[in-house]
Order: C-alpha cells, then sequence, then structure tokens
C-alpha cells in the first residue's frame, strides 16, 4: 500500500516537472522566433488633411511633411509617428546652430591668437597702458595751449584797450591757436573712447579663454 502511494506521489512530481520544462521550452522558441523576426518596414504613409481626411501614399510627399504623417506597416499599423514640419522652428534652430558654430570658431581663434587668458591679460594691458600714456600727452599739449591762449587774448585785448587795429599776425595765431584746441580735444575724446573699447573687447576674450581652459 506504501509502496502504490509512493508511485502515486513520484508520478505526480513528475508530471510537474514534465509541465515546467514544457514551459520552458516554449518560452525559449517563442523569444528565438521574436528575435529572428525582422523589425516592420514602413510600407504606407499617412496624413490627414485640415478637414480630418486621411491621405494613404506609398511614398513621402510634401504635403506629408507639411501635415505631420504616420508610417504604417503592411497591415496598417502605425510604426512610427513624424510631427508637421515647422518653419518656424526650424528656422530658429537653424539660427541656433548657425550662431553656435560662429562661436566655436570665434573660440577656436581666441585659442590660435593667444593660447591662454594671461597673454590675452598681458596683451590687454599693454595696450592700456600705451592709451594711457598718449590721452596724458594729450592732455599736456592741451593745457599748454590753453596757457597759450590766455596770453593770446591778452595781448588782442591790449591792442583793443589802447584802440589800436588788432594785427593780422595776432589774428591768424589766435585762429590756429583755437583750432588746435579743438582738435586736441577730440582727439583726447577718441583715445578714451579707444580705452574703453579695448578694455571691453579684451575683457570679454579673456572670459571666454578662462572657460575654455
Amino acid at each position: 500500500m506504501d509502496r502504490i502511494i509512493y508511485y502515486q506521489n513520484l508520478g505526480s512530481k513528475i508530471k510537474k516537472i514534465f509541465s515546467i520544462l514544457l514551459s520552458v521550452c516554449l518560452l525559449i522558441y517563442t523569444l528565438s522566433v521574436y528575435a529572428d523576426t525582422p523589425p516592420a518596414k514602413a510600407v504606407w504613409y499617412r496624413y490627414y488633411d485640415k478637414n480630418g481626411v486621411a491621405n494613404i501614399s506609398t511614398s513621402v510627399t510634401p504635403a506629408h511633411i507639411k501635415n505631420g504623417y504616420e508610417a504604417l506597416d503592411r497591415n496598417m499599423q502605425v510604426i512610427k509617428r513624424n510631427q508637421a514640419y515647422n518653419v518656424e522652428k526650424d528656422l530658429q534652430q537653424s539660427t541656433s546652430r548657425a550662431s553656435e558654430v560662429r562661436k566655436l570658431e570665434q573660440d577656436a581663434r581666441l585659442k590660435r591668437a593667444y593660447g591662454n587668458s594671461s597673454v590675452a591679460i598681458n596683451k590687454r594691458n599693454e595696450l592700456l597702458n600705451s592709451l594711457k600714456q598718449q590721452i596724458a600727452l594729450q592732455n599736456q599739449t592741451l593745457k599748454q595751449l590753453q596757457s597759450a591762449r590766455i596770453i593770446l587774448k591778452r595781448q588782442e585785448m591790449e591792442y583793443y584797450r589802447k584802440g589800436n587795429t588788432v594785427p593780422v599776425t595776432l589774428k591768424d595765431r589766435i585762429k590756429y591757436n583755437s583750432e588746435n584746441i579743438e582738435k586736441t580735444k577730440n582727439y583726447i575724446e577718441n583715445l578714451q573712447n579707444n580705452y574703453r573699447s579695448t578694455q571691453t573687447h579684451y575683457d570679454d576674450i579673456i572670459n571666454r579663454l578662462k572657460k575654455l581652459e
């Protein structure tokens, strides 16, 4: 009796093991089939116009791109959806890409020209010191011209006080002095503007080089 029960239990266990092995084999087979199956290929292309009407063709047309379209397999199942072409977005992206390319080109030129920020700092300081010296020299010239003007105007007033005619040579000297004062002031202003623009220009270069280091 015990032996009969033993064989019954043994048979039940064998059936369970066989069932598990069968399930594993089926799973392996299924996975191998899917692995060997190539990805679905687009056969049809469908888009919907502004009225919601579906348009299907075997190739992608400008209308598909304009409206956005779906790629379908031979069973009319959607494989992929493509968004409608956006002109403004594309232009913005193109502008952004062009800007990024220009920035990279500029950075490359800066690296070739200076190598690192320390070189650029030395170049900036050299140029600014030169401009400072020129401004100081022109300010000194301006003071001399202004002092000379005071003397010339006193001489002119003396002729007026005595009721005499101002000599042509003195008038010419006064005129020439005034013209030189105006030219010197303009030159100083240009040097000062050049100083500020040079400083700003090199500060930008230095900051960009530091980011690249």
